[in-house]
């Protein structure tokens, strides 16, 4: 893989939601058909496009910081931390979209079900968006692998359970303790059941929204899975597992749970709903979890690989 054209990728892949924000903000109403309820927003819409945009120019900062030679005197926190928000966003959109999009079709779901059949944005801009997305997911994953590999390949090497590699930190345990509470919630909601969602929400609730679901049970399993994979200890006849096993499932999974739990609670806080529409306690408190478990992984990962880095990788 030539991180240069990987790099162009990433950057071309951005164009398209970048215009689309841009041109809103200036006032625009392409992919907005009449009667979205984004024609009526006001200054909360606005400041949400400049955010994303600003997010979406992050990435393109961190595709040029992976492949310029200025990149590698970037100090670590400054780069991961962007890089692990960025992992956490795009890979729930590179997992959930064409999971939904198959349902399409297959003809088990419609694109007006995106959004309960009320319009909100033409079915072409998710599309394009999404599609988008996916290609910056793979494209920055794979210029972060190369990066990553170069500069820190020597921290995940060798197996778990080498001996003078350390225990796993009360926070990691923590973390996957407390996965328990999004995979509950998540699962249930997967499953159908409206409980501790609003009635209306309940009521609009479909296969799409169930992907969704079973995602976040999914990436909250792979970070509990993680951290117990690096609890375990080599034992007679049994081949520990390389250390990147469970750095990636810890990593990825920790990401995608607390990045779109802080985004979801954002929204919920946000959101004028009242009465049948209501966010409830059950969901702003799943929300809150799943970004205090992620938050609590990323640390615990900071100082296994800082141990590691101090006592040398085998």
């Amino acid at each position: 893989m030539n991180p240069k054209h990987l790099r162009t990728v990433a950057i071309a892949a951005c164009l398209p939601y970048l215009s689309l924000k841009v041109a809103w903000l200036a006032g625009s109403t392409v992919g907005i058909p009449e009667g979205s309820p984004l024609r009526t927003a006001g200054t909360a819409l606005k400041a949400v496009n400049g955010l994303t945009v600003l997010m979406d120019v992050c990435v393109v900062v961190l595709a040029l910081a992976l492949t310029r030679p200025w990149g590698r005197r970037i100090p670590a926190w400054l780069l991961v931390l962007p890089m692990w928000t960025a992992v956490g966003l795009l890979t729930h959109i590179a997992v959930g979209f064409p999971a939904q999009l198959v349902l399409r079709l297959a003809g088990v779901t419609q694109p007006q079900d995106r959004t309960g059949g009320e319009p909100f944005l033409d079915e072409w801009v998710f599309d394009v968006v999404y599609g988008g997305f996916i290609v910056q997911a793979v494209a920055l994953g794979a210029l972060f692998v190369l990066y990553a590999r170069a500069r820190w390949g020597h921290l995940w090497r060798g197996r778990i359970g080498d001996p003078g590699r350390g225990g796993v930190p009360w926070a990691a345990v923590a973390a996957a303790v407390l996965t328990v509470v999004p995979v509950t919630a998540h699962a249930v909601w997967a499953s159908g059941s409206g409980l501790g969602l609003p009635p209306e929400t309940a009521r609009r609730y479909g296969p799409d929204a169930a992907v969704a679901d079973g995602a976040f049970v999914l990436y909250a399993a792979a970070a509990a899975v993680g951290v117990g994979l690096w609890a375990a200890r080599r034992r007679t006849g049994v081949v520990a597992v390389p250390v990147r096993v469970p750095l990636l499932l810890a990593g990825v999974g920790s990401a995608a749970t607390a990045c779109w739990g802080g985004w979801l609670l954002l929204a919920a806080a946000t959101a004028p709903g009242h009465g049948d529409e209501a966010v409830t306690p059950a969901m702003l408190a799943t929300y809150a979890v799943q970004v205090l478990v992620g938050l609590l992984m990323l640390a615990a990962g900071a100082r296994l690989l800082s141990g590691r880095q101090r006592v040398g990788a085998a």
